[in-house]
């Protein structure tokens, strides 16, 4: 003890000054603990309580932009999907309306060859009709030429009918 004592000697250690400023130091822990401490440490703690909630909803917001971010994939894939099927339909539309559309030219075409064979074929009537007619007309003033006399209307049309005959044949 005495060594300690010669220690506490050489580093200048009194007694009643020492236990005088451990009192002090205690009512100084004591008041800065009441009055500075503890309102530090409530703000550390509600400074720490905002960081975790900060932090949370950090969390929460990636989350909810991961899941926009899926919805968002999933809304486009259904609309080229949809837009792809639209795309499908149009060109089923469009080779239904020009096959229609060509069936129906077909159609009109054959009904103008048609009437254009029809007309020609009541203008070949109407020609040989004409014809016949001239024909039977030349006949008997061929045959009142050679025969010198005026036929009797009986005489015409007679003539008229063989030679209309004989030429259609």
């Amino acid at each position: 003890m005495e060594i300690l004592k010669g220690i506490l000697k050489n580093f200048g250690v009194e007694w009643p000054l020492f236990i005088a400023q451990l009192v002090v130091f205690g009512i100084v822990y004591l008041i800065l603990k009441k009055y500075a401490f503890g309102p530090i440490v409530n703000v550390l703690e509600q400074r720490r309580l905002k960081i975790v909630e900060a932090m949370a909803n950090a969390e929460k917001v990636k989350r909810e932009l991961a899941e926009a971010e899926a919805s968002k994939k999933h809304v486009l894939a259904a609309a080229a999907t949809q837009a792809n099927t639209i795309l499908a339909d149009a060109k089923d539309s469009a080779e239904v309306v020009r096959a229609r559309l060509e069936q129906e030219a077909v159609t009109e075409a054959e009904r103008i060859v048609a009437r254009a064979r029809e007309a020609g074929q009541l203008e070949v009537d109407r020609l040989k009709a004409e014809f016949q007619r001239e024909a039977g007309r030349f006949v008997v003033m061929a045959a009142q030429k050679v025969t010198g006399k005026i036929l009797t209307p009986e005489d015409q049309r007679r003539l008229g009918d063989e030679a209309a005959r004989q030429a259609v044949a």
